[in-house]
């Protein structure tokens, strides 16, 4: 219990870095951002592998790079479902991706 609620708040984290590193991210407080993050990990949780294995062929073609675009996607998703977190398009969502994954790697290698 203790370890996924550490996940989520460097989720939470990494969603404010991206917020005010990238422009056309933005997030509107504490509570949008929790919201964000929970819907970002539930997604990736049950979503991203079934996107994965359905991609598998692209991805390996472009040596897994294509899975940046994959969490764009998702990131952008999040963005339209939660009120007061707003991803403007495509290329901020993927920015903001390579953000919150290069933190969400940095900080998991401590815990």
């Amino acid at each position: 219990m203790l370890n996924i609620l550490l996940r989520l708040i460097i989720l939470t984290a990494g969603i404010f870095l991206a917020s005010y590193l990238v422009p056309g991210v933005t997030v509107e407080g504490y509570g949008p951002a929790i919201k964000a993050a929970v819907l970002l990990g539930v997604l990736n949780l049950i979503a991203k592998p079934v996107l994965i294995i359905l991609t598998l062929p692209i991805n390996l073609l472009t040596l897994g790079l294509f899975t940046f675009i994959l969490n764009a996607f998702i990131l952008w998703f999040v963005g339209y479902a939660i009120a007061g977190f707003l991803v403007a398009g495509f290329f901020p969502a993927l920015l903001g991706a390579i953000v919150i994954s290069v933190l969400n790697i940095i900080l998991n290698r401590f815990v």
